[in-house]
């Protein structure tokens, strides 16, 4: 809409999604006794906020690339925030994580204020978007790959921290309940047209689209790593079961939990 803003239609994507999972459906020739589980991978730092009651986005979602939140980076630089988010979240103050994007909207959107208020509004990225959608709001969830681009998030106890969500101003009762990558996190709901069917299947996989690459490529000794190419080019390195803190300015994020590891 304006330079260095990057925006998406929320409602549009789970339009296609639902569009596609029909389409695969139908040339496949299947049903839905023959689908044991359905997962989704994501752009990772891309942020919705919606309505709890009635599913609907109270703006279109910010997009990982959006910039607009450099002025409010620049004042958690200001604050002395960085080495405590750096330790906490394994990332750097930067507009591309997504609690920057969720404070803009709390600031910027009256709708999503008056539900705040009101502990209506939801916020997450696209997995919790879809998940929840999916679900008819049944499953109101994220898995630790996507929570651990937030800048909201302790990489070390899988937990929202409590002075980030504070420093950043997003209460903590908005946000989704954080999963491992692996484990049903609901079932597709019958209300969803075009899609009853497939109503009943489990949603039982989410990682975001980087961490989701690093595991279907096989990186699962510590050392390994994968080059991606995409939207941008990314190396992602398996470090094992212990955060490494790079010192040379790289990020630190959850690759995948499975299994209670």
């Amino acid at each position: 809409p304006q330079p260095g803003y990057v925006e998406h239609d929320a409602v549009q994507i789970l339009q296609t999604t639902l569009y596609a999972m029909r389409q695969a459906v139908e040339q496949a020739g299947i049903r839905a006794r023959d689908i044991a589980a359905i997962s989704i991978t994501n752009q990772r730092e891309t942020t919705v906020a919606w309505d709890a009651v009635t599913g609907i986005p109270v703006c279109n979602a910010i997009v990982w690339q959006c910039r607009r939140t450099a002025p409010e980076c620049e004042r958690l630089r200001a604050a002395g925030m960085e080495g405590y988010i750096k330790d906490t979240t394994g990332l750097l103050i930067d507009p591309y994580f997504s609690g920057t994007k969720m404070k803009w909207i709390l600031e910027n959107v009256p709708a999503a204020r008056d539900l705040a208020k009101k502990g209506r509004l939801r916020f997450g990225t696209i997995d919790t978007w879809l998940v929840y959608s999916l679900t008819d709001g049944a499953a109101y969830v994220t898995d630790v790959t996507n929570a651990s681009r937030t800048m909201l998030f302790n990489i070390h106890t899988l937990q929202w921290d409590e002075d980030l969500c504070e420093a950043l101003r997003v209460p903590m009762s908005l946000l989704p309940s954080p999963r491992s990558n692996s484990e049903t996190y609901g079932v597709i709901a019958p209300e969803l047209p075009g899609l009853e069917t497939l109503a009943g299947i489990p949603i039982c996989g989410s990682a975001g689209d980087q961490p989701a690459a690093l595991f279907g490529q096989g990186c699962f000794t510590p050392g390994q790593a994968k080059n991606t190419y995409g939207t941008g080019c990314f190396t992602l390195m398996n470090v094992g079961h212990t955060p490494v803190r790079s010192r040379a300015g790289l990020v630190t994020s959850v690759g995948w939990s499975v299994k209670g590891q």
